[in-house]
């Protein structure tokens, strides 16, 4: 049976309230969890108690395989309970693969029409040259 410790989400329209619990992965967010093991309140402040676990029933779970998901982790982090390796994800910023073919196009019209520019300023240079001779 594979553990996660999840969020499930409580409270009502617009006013997120989450439960940190230990659940079997197969089971719904909102569903059946095995053990409750704390709380966080996004509402609140970020300098006051917006999270509360308990330590104890964390490592305990931690030590029989429960998997932590992303923004768990991120709490246990701050807590001291668990490592969480920081993501590097340099090509999310990006722009994606149409944005990119837009631009080359945009750019080989800008070359295109920079370099008519330059030839047309340089034909009448070329011709008065042609005459002085």
């Amino acid at each position: 049976m594979a553990l996660k410790i999840r969020l499930a989400r409580a409270g009502s329209k617009k006013r997120p309230y989450y439960h940190v619990v230990v659940a079997d992965a197969r089971s719904p967010r909102d569903g059946r969890f095995i053990e409750s093991l704390g709380s966080w309140n996004p509402l609140l402040p970020k300098d006051g108690e917006r999270v509360k676990v308990d330590a104890d029933r964390v490592k305990h779970w931690l030590s029989h395989g429960a998997q932590p998901t992303d923004r768990v982790l991120r709490f246990l982090d701050e807590a001291g309970l668990a490592k969480r390796e920081a993501r590097s994800t340099p090509k999310k910023a990006e722009p994606g693969k149409k944005a990119q073919e837009r631009a080359a196009l945009l750019k080989k019209a800008q070359d295109d029409a920079a370099a008519a520019v330059a030839a047309a300023a340089a034909a009448p240079a070329e011709a008065e040259a042609a005459t002085a001779e």
